[in-house]
């Protein structure tokens, strides 16, 4: 059975990679199931492996935290649903895009609970929503607004890090930086769509949908 674990009050993020680092390796080493932690940051900017010091608009604003995970900046905060995936993807097919577009569909399944149609984009990184009430762009498309964002590292087949949605942070936040590299963009949330949704309800649908696309592990999978 995978764990879940929800943390009161906002986590300090130098805290929770120690003890998210820690309960990867006790998964690899059989010492503990794998674990889904939910929890929230207070303000900080991260760089992924893949961050571009140029998209760190505002590098005074916030702290800035390296990150092992990929991708590239990132906003953290209040309001902000984070969650932390501890996985065994060794015995989840050992298949890294796979995985990967199993955390999006559980982001876009998680959505579709609060009748938010979640996208993804070829070459965008995170989860995204056509924004029908915003004026079309310059070149006559529809805006869309990230609501998502995906960053994972594995060690020894073991995931780390995940991803995070957006309920209702300060969306001025993002302005420190380039989130994702992306600049033609926006960022969006639960409640900037008009949709008054709380971190509790934001729990409940993510564990609703998680067996949908994490099915348990069945003996011949823990067999290895």
């Amino acid at each position: 059975m995978v764990e879940w674990i929800t943390s009161a009050g906002l986590t300090d993020y130098d805290t929770a990679i120690r003890e998210m680092e820690a309960r990867a390796d006790a998964i690899a080493e059989g010492r503990a199931g794998e674990a889904v932690w939910l929890l929230e940051h207070p303000p900080l900017y991260t760089a992924g492996t893949s961050a571009n010091p140029a998209d760190l608009r505002d590098p005074h604003r916030f702290p800035v935290h390296p990150s092992k995970r990929g991708g590239q900046y990132t906003y953290h905060g209040p309001g902000q649903r984070v969650v932390y995936v501890m996985l065994d993807v060794g015995r989840r097919g050992r298949d890294v895009r796979a995985f990967v577009k199993q955390l999006e569909t559980w982001v876009i399944d998680t959505l579709d609970q609060f009748n938010i149609r979640g996208e993804i984009r070829e070459g965008r990184v995170g989860v995204w929503v056509v924004r029908d009430d915003k004026p079309l762009t310059a070149t006559g498309h529809k805006p869309e607004d990230k609501i998502a964002a995906i960053g994972i590292r594995l060690r020894k087949w073991i995931s780390f890090h995940g991803i995070s949605i957006n309920v209702e942070p300060d969306l001025e936040h993002f302005s420190g930086i380039v989130p994702c590299g992306i600049t033609e963009h926006g960022v969006t949330s639960l409640v900037d769509l008009g949709l008054p949704v709380s971190m509790t309800d934001l729990d409940v649908a993510l564990k609703r949908t998680f067996e949908d696309s994490f099915p348990p592990l069945t003996r011949s999978s823990m067999a290895g």
